[in-house]
């Protein structure tokens, strides 16, 4: 525990300022997102784009592509969101089908994009790698959709990577994913407070 604290407290200490900016501006974006605001997405942005050179810089290629697809994904995101301003879009949520044929996709996805990544980048865990950009790729769309079981794909999202930003020595980013994963049991919770909120307003005005 001692020995993590030291390596923990070495990596503040040399951790720029701009790296801070966007650990910063990630826990805003998740924040801002459980909370349904919109400007969620330009942290998403700025942090995303930082997160680009620093794991490019510890050979997680994928990661690096993702965080470059979060850039488009925060644009997307934006327009989504703001569009109809005055019919805010609407929580929904997807049958257990739709989830467990998207889930068995995304697995052979994934198998496959470590296996030909294999032949070009060298990485121990480019499987988890791939794993989780695959992954994190459709749970964004889902959020961008306002689907409320994105923040269960986020759980278990966050829980792996945990594990491999620890692996790859990237303890304040590890740390930072743990808060990801409260984060998201709160952001499903408040969605789907607010998904049966408007239910009940919609039972009663259809009455």
């Amino acid at each position: 525990m001692s020995e993590f604290a030291s390596q923990l407290l070495q990596q503040l200490s040399a951790q720029s300022g701009l790296e801070a900016l966007a650990v910063v501006l990630a826990l805003a974006y998740v924040w801002l997102a459980a909370k349904q605001n919109i400007w969620c997405w330009p942290c998403a942005l700025l942090s995303t784009a930082i997160y680009t050179f620093v794991f490019w810089e510890v050979t997680l290629p994928f990661h690096a592509l993702l965080n470059v697809y979060y850039m488009l994904m925060a644009v997307y995101g934006w327009l989504q969101w703001q569009k109809d301003s005055d019919k805010a879009l609407d929580i929904t949520s997807w049958t257990v089908k739709q989830h467990i044929a998207a889930v068995l996709i995304l697995v052979l996805i994934s198998v496959l994009l470590s296996v030909l990544g294999a032949s070009i980048f060298d990485s121990t865990y480019l499987y988890l790698d791939a794993f989780i950009t695959v992954f994190s790729v459709f749970t964004t769309v889902l959020v961008a959709k306002k689907v409320r079981e994105n923040w269960l794909y986020w759980i278990v999202i966050d829980a792996v990577a945990v594990y491999l930003y620890l692996a790859k020595g990237l303890l304040l980013t590890g740390l930072l994913f743990v808060i990801y994963s409260v984060f998201a049991i709160y952001g499903y919770l408040q969605w789907s407070k607010s998904k049966e909120k408007k239910q009940t307003l919609h039972a009663v005005t259809e009455r």
